[in-house]
């Protein structure tokens, strides 16, 4: 499509860049790849909250440049390769949000570093995802699954509406028209469903409906070479609170190098 999905951009809050350490390599004949890497956690608190029941831990992105660290968090994948044409991947992230409410903290204050404690989110984060390509036939799928505790401390603290599980899936099937010709151009008709939830449920907060959101999209692009795509879609998006759907039209390019 020409957009990202809403799944990997608001349950996996992608672009998603951190500072860390990675180890990764191949076993069992190069049929099972691994990732290993430890980073810096979510900027969750610095003064008002970076988390919402709407974007989830979106906000909470640092990106490196500014980032600053308490200790670090875990994030891994693991891939299976050893069907042609097939990709299954597992990933965790585990750890926690960082705050600036310890900067310069007594803490020998009891009631300070509980204050300080209420601006902390646990993040266990697990995903699945799968890539499948036969023909002229092109398959993709994910699974996200985001535990989030302390989340009724956090928002008594900062007023905001964090849910305490978040989640999200999507599946796509594609097919290149073009597969039967002897063309290295392909012309790839796709749809896909997708639901993202970022108030799967919640702790002390009421559960909103409206983040609770399904959108089905239908399009198609022309790759004119390796790497270089143009592309159309179509939009129907939905969210339980309402009976109302909204449409949108994309147009788009990518060149990938």
């Amino acid at each position: 499509g020409v957009e990202r999905t809403n799944v990997d951009k608001y349950i996996v809050p992608t672009t998603w860049r951190e500072m860390g350490v990675s180890v990764n390599g191949r076993v069992l004949d190069n049929t099972l790849t691994y990732e290993i890497m430890l980073v810096n956690g979510f900027n969750g608190f610095d003064g008002e909250s970076s988390f919402s029941g709407k974007s989830g831990l979106r906000g909470g992105r640092q990106k490196g440049a500014k980032s600053y660290m308490t200790h670090p968090d875990l994030a891994t994948r693991f891939a299976y390769t050893a069907v042609p044409g097939l990709n299954i991947g597992f990933s965790v992230y585990l750890g926690e949000s960082e705050s600036k409410e310890y900067n310069g903290l007594d803490l020998t204050d009891e009631s300070a570093v509980s204050s300080a404690d209420s601006t902390i989110i646990g993040i266990n984060m697990f995903g699945l995802d799968s890539r499948y390509n036969k023909g002229a036939f092109q398959f993709r799928a994910q699974y996200i699954l985001g535990n989030l505790s302390n989340t009724a401390q956090y928002n008594v603290k900062t007023s905001a509406d964090v849910g305490s599980v978040i989640s999200g899936y999507y599946s796509e099937l594609g097919y290149n028209i073009l597969n039967r010709y002897k063309t290295e151009n392909k012309l790839i008709t796709f749809a896909r469903f997708e639901n993202y939830n970022t108030h799967k449920q919640t702790d002390g907060v009421a559960v909103n409906s409206d983040y609770d959101r399904t959108d089905i999209t239908f399009g198609v692009g022309f790759k004119v070479a390796y790497g270089a795509m143009f592309k159309v879609d179509y939009q129907i998006k939905s969210d339980a609170g309402s009976d109302t759907n909204t449409y949108q039209l994309n147009l788009g390019t990518a060149i990938w190098f």
